[in-house]
């Protein structure tokens, strides 16, 4: 057997194996990764401790960017929730609109929030909206989610700080003010697709009877805001501003003033004046004990952590493949089969999302495989970034039963099983798909 060819066998066994290990023999997907990692090395025939080098170097290069991101994020998106931030928004936005155009309203809660929120987060934050909402009319509580919850997953999967893109970018070594722009552009009609056109299609016609409340919210209500809209819609866009501005900046004249605007616009520095700037209002106008916001933040870390470890340990796959020379066949064999490296990423993120149900193992094991194929294309930052939307809309579609997304939207929306399949799984294909197809047509006039 020929080198590409062994090292395509490689890969396919190493990508099988880490999700065998996951989905049947339980492992964390850190340990499966490492495992996987170090076997794909010396398999390759690389020596034991050229191997070793290669994982920590790949751990390395990751978080020292990715763990930083993530932890900064997960606070940020904490701090703002606490103060009732997020509560604002979607308030402010329903009241603007009104309840007959409620699922535009909601569409545009879940990309506003979707932006700085974790997926399950936003979704815990806003399903007693949802309820309520649905108490209120003669709707299926599925009419008024599928918009919000479409949001949420596109923003999750292509924006940064979210740990999937923020990796990929890493991987991929893709502009963050490029994924900004084309994530936008390729999301936004993905949103409208799966969300309010989808549900208008599917359940225009639907009545909620026999709906029943989820246990979790028949009792309490919605807590009161206390950060008021302007200030709260001003947190969630700012750091994103920044880092979109901090972009553009990298084409100014040298100088001090490009030199300040590139610095501000840092993922680093935007989150932490994002952080920063809730903290001190939280603390300083809305009197809310340092102890509290300690606590806040220390648990918001805890998840974070997690992530992070997970994306270092695909980073540490990627190195591997890197270091032995599988992406140089790989990339040989995929250029000869003329698949782009648009098609490519988004088929693998696709697989692994459909095998193991994590879209950030799925974005990260992509990324990784892909950047020997982008790196030897030379392709601009415009379809480098591309490449990265077309990994997110590979990770969006077929949420299913090995999906945490999955289970949580059952439960807190109160849905059955079969349900959640007409909904969600079918929902999330649609994002997928329509992400995917904007960004080939996108990539063909660039």
């Amino acid at each position: 057997m020929d080198g590409p060819a062994m090292s395509l066998l490689i890969v396919v066994v190493s990508v099988a194996t880490a999700v065998l290990l996951v989905l049947k023999a339980r492992f964390p997907a850190f340990l499966a990764l490492l495992i996987v990692a170090l076997g794909a090395g010396l398999a390759f025939g690389g020596k034991p401790d050229d191997v070793i080098d290669s994982v920590r170097k790949g751990l390395g290069d990751a978080l020292g960017f990715v763990a930083v991101v993530v932890g900064l994020g997960a606070m940020f998106g904490a701090l703002l929730e606490a103060g009732g931030g997020v509560e604002a928004i979607a308030n402010r936005l329903l009241a603007r609109f009104g309840e007959k155009r409620a699922l535009w309203a909601l569409t545009a809660i879940g990309v506003v929030v979707g932006v700085p929120l974790f997926f399950d987060v936003a979704l815990i934050i806003l399903a007693p909206l949802l309820c309520a909402l649905t108490l209120r009319s003669k709707r299926p509580i599925v009419w008024f989610a599928l918009p919000t919850l479409a949001g949420l997953a596109v923003m999750h999967a292509l924006l940064p700080p979210h740990p999937g893109p923020v990796a990929a970018a890493e991987l991929l070594k893709a502009d963050y003010g490029q994924i900004a722009l084309w994530g936008f552009v390729c999301g936004l009609p993905a949103v409208l697709v799966a969300g309010p056109f989808y549900a208008w299609i599917a359940y225009r016609k639907q009545g909620q009877e026999g709906y029943v409340l989820p246990p979790s919210m028949d009792t309490g209500m919605p807590r009161q805001a206390t950060i008021g809209f302007g200030v709260a819609l001003t947190a969630m866009l700012a750091p994103l501003a920044l880092i979109m501005i901090g972009a553009l900046a990298r084409g100014w004249p040298e100088g001090r003033l490009r030199d300040l605007v590139v610095f501000l616009g840092h993922p680093f520095t935007a989150l932490i004046l994002a952080c920063v700037g809730v903290w001190l209002l939280l603390g300083l106008r809305y009197k809310t004990p340092r102890s509290t916001l300690l606590k806040i933040t220390g648990r918001a870390l805890e998840p974070a952590g997690a992530i992070s470890l997970v994306v270092g340990a695909g980073a540490a796959f990627k190195q591997v493949l890197i270091d032995s020379g599988a992406g140089a066949h790989i990339t040989a064999v995929i250029t000869a089969a003329q698949v782009t490296p648009l098609m490519f990423a988004f088929l693998v993120a696709a697989i692994v999302r459909i095998a193991q149900g994590s879209a950030t193992v799925a974005m990260v094991t992509a990324a990784g495989l892909a950047a020997p194929m982008v790196a030897a294309a030379g392709l601009p930052p415009a379809q480098v970034a591309l490449v990265l939307i077309g990994i997110g809309a590979g990770a969006t579609v077929v949420s299913h039963v090995n999906d945490t997304g999955f289970w949580l939207v059952s439960q807190y929306l109160g849905l059955t099983e079969s349900q959640t399949f007409k909904a969600w799984t079918i929902g999330s294909t649609l994002a997928g798909l329509t992400t995917l197809a904007v960004a080939v047509i996108a990539s063909a006039f660039l």
